[in-house]
């Protein structure tokens, strides 16, 4: 019997049009953007399907637009009876997993990432925080590069995202990042890449969104999941409130353990990963953790159907 795990998109996922198939074609999904309108006031289902890009892209929009376009791909997926034994979502993703776990309400989850875009785009003032993809270099040499400009500069810049072998992301204060690139590359890095954030996400430059986010979850119900988590923070699994509370706090201010996570996954049985929602990054990730493994993706019909051969073999009908 396969295992199946559903592991969620995180921010950078976004495109606009992202979904609208599904919202055409697929009542749950169209749904989904509803709920997600009312929830929040305004309708991020306009700004998903026609943007502009650049409002789309703003933090505190981007996180509630990948969230409802996650959900809604969940939603057809369940309409087909695919469901998971196991989530994870990368960063933002992780309250995808959550929903779909049932720990979280979606009209909660929309909002509540909305409040974290916000909190983590003013934890630190725009100019002041970067991010940088490291490419070719092992993460243990990467982090110790990082504490050695930490050290010396007084900023600090930290390994935040070990996605999968050969591919970190370091932030921190700009400064600190800019050197560390610079140490990093006469290292021996293959690549590294300046990414376009506005913010150190997930270094502990976040830590006052953190206490923001403390504020707000406190406001809402969180449930016991139904089917286990895979935290960010300590790649294994979470099942209690006051366990996810405490996960989704240090969150925002602390690495997220991807490759960990998926390697975790498939040492516990699962022998299928579902890439939920826009976009293909972590299917990439998974080919590279979790070798041999099938790495699937659902974002639109085209996906849909692929995915749906691979796991039944049936004729696809929508509705």
């Amino acid at each position: 019997m396969s295992k199946i795990a559903f592991v969620f998109p995180g921010q950078g996922a976004q495109n606009v049009g992202m979904c609208k198939n599904f919202y055409d074609q697929y009542t749950v999904a169209r749904h989904i953007f509803e709920e997600a309108d009312e929830a929040l006031g305004f309708s991020i289902t306009k700004m998903c399907f026609e943007g502009p890009e650049d409002e789309l892209c703003l933090t505190y929009n981007t996180q509630p637009a990948i969230l409802t376009a996650s959900i809604a791909c969940a939603a057809v997926l369940k309409q087909y009876d695919i469901c998971c034994d196991v989530a994870a979502g990368h960063s933002l993703g992780e309250y995808s997993a959550l929903v779909v776990s049932e720990a979280l309400a979606f009209a909660d989850a929309v909002r509540i990432v909305r409040q974290r875009g916000q909190f983590m785009q003013e934890a630190v003032p725009v100019g002041e925080g970067g991010m940088a993809a490291v490419l070719g270099m092992e993460s243990e040499r990467i982090v110790e590069i990082c504490n050695k400009v930490t050290a010396e500069n007084g900023g600090i810049v930290q390994a935040v995202n070990f996605n999968c072998p050969g591919q970190v992301v370091i932030a921190g204060a700009t400064a600190a990042v800019d050197s560390a690139c610079e140490d990093l590359k006469a290292a021996g890095a293959k690549r590294v890449v300046q990414l376009p954030v506005s913010a150190p996400f997930h270094s502990s430059l976040m830590q006052p969104a953190s206490k923001r986010l403390a504020e707000a979850l406190a406001q809402i119900t969180i449930h016991d999941a139904k089917i286990p988590v895979i935290a960010n923070v300590t790649a294994k699994e979470v099942k209690l409130s006051a366990e996810i509370n405490e996960s989704l706090i240090k969150q925002a201010a602390s690495p997220v353990l991807w490759e960990k996570s998926v390697l975790n996954m498939a040492t516990d049985g699962v022998d299928t990963f579902i890439e939920v929602g826009p976009g293909k990054t972590l299917t990439g990730f998974t080919k590279k953790i979790a070798k041999g493994l099938p790495a699937l993706n659902v974002e639109d019909p085209e996906s849909l159907k692929k995915t749906l051969e691979y796991l039944k073999g049936g004729k696809i009908n929508e509705s």
